[in-house]
């Protein structure tokens, strides 16, 4: 097989599944995003007979991986209804693994996408554990969305609806062992059989086993085929074979009356399992099951004792003593594996230890009980939903914090160094213990501090986020998540990224609890799939989104999103102007309305991309204009309605910087500051070199996240109140910009007539940006600012003069004075026209009305309330 894989060779194979089909994870967010790539499953499989396209046909039994392509929804859900030991006919071509150390021999991906054609129906056994799995899925369908997708997890490791945030989520607080079934499920499942396992040589054991009248070797016998329908239902995982292993030995002694004793089963269980087979020893998952086992039964006794010494409640102990063994053995091999440490293991899995046996042994009733009573299974589900939701909201509370986490080096060196550091905290940790207990809670309190990280502390500590801040360009990976100031704790947010945790974190860090507005420019998942980290735990008010609603998988899931959070959803268009609190204001320049006199068809070539929604935003008499991800096409026809304004302050740069601009549109706008939303080592080339060298040669200098972290940009003087400053006469209104990598910021400062220079790491890192046309002056001289220690960099001003348009353009009025009473959310009274001559030729001055006063909550007819307060006009 080695041998047709190096050849690449196109053979017809019969498969046996082994396992489940599992999704490939797709960069960038999940299916639909923007690569275009339809989504894949993984299934593991043997190959027992195999024929070239020559017609030699051969007989084996070697492990291969199966990477099938589903663009058909239908299709998928068939693969993933294929059950292990079942039989299946493939055509395709074969390539050699990427690991050539793993567990498979070779690859194959079917020629063509389509259903599974099946030769050899599963096991009768299979078919039974695939009813049982299939009927805790159904029993469990009425539940909140993150208890559905759990309860079969942690039940029988069924992770098939776990969505991708909610397992990141897990990962970040090191609870991802709950949903990979291990000791505690099978534990949880003998007690019923045979009571505490301490008792169960004792003739006063406990659980079903002596009310049966049944004898110590008949109740190892059937605790040994109750561990065999186990591992058959849950799948032989590596940990479930451990856990399966040990338990064997356990009830081997029970069954000789013997004094039982875990350490030497685990000792077992780790000789004889490599043996059957040998991949075990190379597995991580295997790894991390044996240490963590082994931190229970070494380490945890001795540091439980250790505590209730100390004073500790004798439960408290043993659960603190057990959540740190486990994570002091098993942090390095997951540094290893992902280069970071957590720092929230431990206190999450102490908060959600206590849900985990409530939801197993409801969930293991209603698998029982899905056969025989479906509704008797839905009601105990339900049940089962309360700690199932419990836990998963506990894994996503403790991943949104902002120092949940940091990077640490990965790598068997990282993992080596990491180890050396636990044991001098452990050694360290004894010493206060025992006589310096103000230390320690001293100690304890800022690591809370440090965790949490509260917006005011964070702000002295850090200079992050900068006071003033009007726009913050959130680092979130390959994608778009923008926020602008709408008043004190309260933001409109433009784009939500791909990850909820990422934007999560980007908004409480910047102490943001009101959402009057989300905008979502376009539904691919890089820009929408974070949308349920905004709504999470926020008042939010309205959520638009352009009118094209592709794809459809994305903009279901969008919607679906914010019905279950009582969001509406209103497609936005271009005309549309609106205000919000903080001196904030907004006019939609792109698409046009889908039926109106300018409704444009969006055809393959251009898509998703050219239908996204471009913001012209005012702030603190600085100007931004947001691009979202329109391609050159839109780009062009934006250009030619005329509602661009030349000289804008901030450019958000379309398309996170690819290779595809329009230079017209570039010149039009003439932004002073360019700012990219990117992935660091994205492999889409982001931002494309044609793309940076097009802003050096025009002397703008470019900021971007995937170098320097989240991006803001200050108003007025740095203290939130703006100075709007006449273009027509000149003045220019400051422009500030600080960037956060990691948890230090640094701040840059624009001002007037002085060309810029480079002094740090946070400087425009597509290089040095060199001076503007136009722009003369010596260079900036460095300072220190309040909330920084970084230096002063001032960016050359616009010309006194705007460029001219396009020919031909025209320059839409400024809307009408006068606007509605207060509010979160507030319109203009008439949007602005784009045949409104009343101030063509003239030089565009930016409004300088103050924002009305609010007293508490205005009402006015044919109104309705945002974000709990105000009122939205239509």
């Amino acid at each position: 097989m080695p041998e047709l894989a190096g050849r690449h060779a196109r053979v017809t194979a019969e498969v046996e599944v082994t396992g489940d089909a599992r999704p490939v994870p797709q960069r960038g967010g999940t299916a639909g995003d923007e690569s275009g790539r339809s989504p894949s499953l993984l299934v593991d499989g043997r190959i027992v007979g195999v024929a070239e396209t020559s017609g030699t046909a051969v007989r084996t039994r070697t492990p291969v991986l199966l990477i099938v392509p589903v663009p058909d929804r239908a299709d998928g859900d068939r693969w993933r209804g294929v059950l292990p030991s079942t039989r299946l006919r493939l055509t395709g071509r074969l390539a050699p693994p990427l690991d050539p150390g793993g567990p498979h021999a070779a690859v194959l991906r079917p020629a063509r996408p389509g259903p599974p054609v099946v030769t050899g129906e599963p096991s009768r056994l299979q078919r039974i554990a695939g009813e049982l799995r299939a009927g805790l899925r159904t029993a469990s369908e009425g539940l909140e969305a993150d208890a559905r997708a759990l309860l079969p997890a942690l039940v029988v490791g069924d992770t098939g609806r776990v969505p991708d945030d909610l397992r990141e989520a897990f990962r970040a607080t090191d609870l991802t062992h709950l949903m990979a079934v291990s000791g505690s499920n099978l534990t949880i499942v003998l007690a019923l059989l045979i009571g505490p396992p301490g008792r169960a040589h004792r003739a006063e054991r406990g659980g079903l086993a002596p009310l049966l009248g049944l004898g110590l070797r008949t109740t190892a016998v059937a605790g040994g085929a109750l561990t065999l329908a186990f591992v058959i239902v849950c799948r032989p995982e590596p940990s479930v074979v451990r856990a399966a292993a040990c338990g064997a030995v356990t009830l081997l002694a029970v069954a000789t009356g013997r004094r039982r004793s875990l350490v030497p089963a685990l000792a077992a269980a780790v000789l004889l399992l490599p043996l059957w087979d040998p991949w075990l020893a190379r597995g991580y998952g295997f790894l991390l099951s044996v240490l963590a086992t082994g931190a229970l039964l070494l380490l945890a006794p001795r540091w439980s004792e250790a505590l209730r010494e100390r004073g500790v409640p004798a439960r408290i102990a043993e659960a603190v003593a057990a959540a740190a063994a486990a994570q002091a053995v098993c942090a390095p091999v997951v540094a290893v594996l992902s280069a970071r440490v957590g720092l929230v293991a431990v206190p999450c899995n102490l908060v959600a230890e206590f849900a985990v046996a409530p939801a197993t042994v409801l969930g293991f009733a209603a698998l029982a009980l899905a056969p025989v009573l479906p509704g008797a299974a839905e009601l105990v589900a339900r049940g089962a939903g309360l700690p199932a939701g419990w836990i998963a909201g506990v894994a996503r509370t403790g991943a949104a914090l902002p120092g949940a986490g940091f990077g640490w080096p990965g790598g068997w060196g990282g993992g080596v160094l990491l180890a050396l550091v636990t044991v001098a905290v452990v050694l360290a940790a004894r010493r206060l213990l025992r006589g310096r207990r103000l230390v320690a809670v001293a100690v304890a309190v800022l690591l809370v501090l440090f965790v949490v990280q509260p917006p005011g502390i964070t702000r002295v500590v850090t200079g992050w986020p900068p006071p003033g801040w009007r726009m913050v360009l959130c680092d979130v990976g390959q994608g778009d998540a923008l926020v602008l100031a709408a008043g004190p704790g309260a933001a409109v947010v433009v784009d939500t990224g791909p990850d909820p945790l990422a934007v999560d974190r980007c908004l409480r860090v910047l102490g943001i609890s009101r959402v009057p507005l989300i905008v979502l420019t376009h539904f691919h998942a890089d820009h929408t799939g974070g949308l349920a980290g905004v709504l999470r735990g926020r008042s939010v008010g309205l959520v638009e989104t352009t009118a094209l609603a592709d794809p459809p998988e994305q903009a279901a899931l969008v919607h679906r999103t914010a019905a279950r959070a009582g969001v509406p959803v209103r497609i936005a268009s271009a005309g549309e102007a609106r205000r919000a609190d903080g001196g904030l204001s907004w006019e939609v320049l792109w698409p046009p309305a889908p039926s109106g006199p300018e409704a444009q068809p969006f055809g393959p070539t251009d898509g998703a991309n050219d239908a996204s929604l471009t913001l012209l935003v005012r702030t603190a008499g600085l100007t931004l204009l947001l691009l979202g991800d329109l391609e050159p096409p839109g780009q062009r026809a934006l250009a030619r309605t005329g509602r661009v304004p030349a000289g804008v302050d901030v450019l958000k740069v379309a398309h996170h910087g690819s290779a595809h601009q329009d230079p017209g549109l570039l010149a039009a706008a003439a932004p002073r500051l360019a700012v990219v939303s990117v992935g660091a080592d994205n492999g889409y080339g982001h931002p494309a070199p044609s793309t940076l060298a097009a802003f050096r040669d025009r002397g703008v200098p470019l900021h971007r996240t995937d170098r320097q972290g989240d991006i803001a940009v200050l108003g007025g003087d740095g203290g939130g109140a703006g100075r709007p400053g006449s273009r027509a006469t000149g003045g220019i209104p400051p422009l500030r910009v600080a960037t956060r990598a990691g948890s230090a910021a640094g701040t840059t400062a624009a001002g007037g007539g002085e060309a810029s220079t480079v002094a740090r790491d946070d400087s425009p890192a597509d290089g040095s940006p060199g001076s503007r046309a136009g722009a003369t002056g010596a260079p900036a001289r460095l300072e220190r600012l309040a909330h920084g220690q970084d230096h002063d960099r001032r960016l050359p001003p616009a010309a006194r003069r705007r460029p001219p348009g396009p020919p031909g353009r025209r320059r839409p009025a400024r809307a009408a004075r006068g606007s509605p009473a207060g509010g979160a959310l507030r319109e203009p009274l008439r949007p602005l026209r784009r045949g409104d001559t009343a101030r063509r030729g003239q030089p565009r001055r930016e409004d300088r009305r103050a924002p009305p006063r609010r007293h508490g909550v205005h009402h006015r007819a044919g109104g309705r309330p945002v974000a709990g307060r105000g009122w939205l006009m239509p």
